[in-house]
């Protein structure tokens, strides 16, 4: 006797509708890939130039930053080689200051040096501090002027004595009754002296004696030639 299968002959159950058979095909068709979006490498091309264009801002800004503090620094090296070199002016100028005041101090006793050297008094140990003293004086920038004949400057001679003189032709000193003193180009005493001016119409005189020779030289065809 044979034995049927169960399940191949069983009817569907009534009021069920009768499902179709499905192929069982062992290979199913895949899922239809993406396909590529259109414009792509565009939006690729325009985002790199937009980074492109903000680090190239960047780099301006940078320069330009840098630009800024580079004038600054140079600036500043100016005004401090202005601070310096002001500095090192008015230093200068207040050691020029001290050591005039100093010097001004032992104006007297050079005064009195001198004296005792013409008239003869300027012997032993005296002579010896004297002559030290005004090395010393020398040493710290200590020049005298002021000598016999020379004509008179009102910025550097200061006039005690006032004469007149038919042997000069303009205000001279004829005597110096002090020496004065410089250190460098600051005057920090005048040389007193007294001065003489050319006699009142010696000009004159010399002048019409001069046009009468002229005069004469004329009238008599001018001077003999050799």
């Amino acid at each position: 006797m044979t034995e049927e299968t169960p399940g191949f002959d069983e009817q569907q159950p009534q009021g069920q509708p009768q499902q179709p058979d499905v192929p069982s095909s062992g290979s199913e068709d895949a899922e239809p890939k993406a396909a590529p979006k259109e414009g792509a490498a565009p939006a690729g091309d325009a985002a790199a130039a937009a980074q492109v264009a903000g680090l190239t801002a960047q780099l301006d800004q940078v320069r330009t930053a840098l630009g800024e503090r580079t004038a600054d620094l140079q600036r500043l090296q100016a005004e401090y080689q202005n601070y310096r070199r002001r500095v090192e002016r008015d230093r200068i100028t207040v050691k020029e200051i001290a050591v005039a005041n100093l010097l001004t101090e032992l104006l007297p006793v050079l005064d009195d040096i001198g004296r005792a050297r013409e008239h003869g008094e300027l012997v032993g140990g005296f002579k010896s501090v004297a002559e030290s003293l005004e090395t010393v004086a020398a040493k710290m920038g200590l020049q005298q002027f002021g000598k016999e004949g020379e004509p008179f400057d009102p910025t550097i001679h200061e006039a005690l004595m006032h004469s007149y003189a038919p042997d000069v032709t303009e205000t001279t000193c004829v005597a110096i009754l002090q020496p004065g003193y410089r250190i460098g180009e600051r005057t920090i005493r005048p040389a007193r002296v007294a001065v003489a001016e050319p006699q009142p119409g010696a000009q004159t005189v010399k002048a019409d004696g001069e046009s009468a020779e002229t005069a004469d030289d004329k009238e008599n065809g001018g001077p003999d030639e050799g």
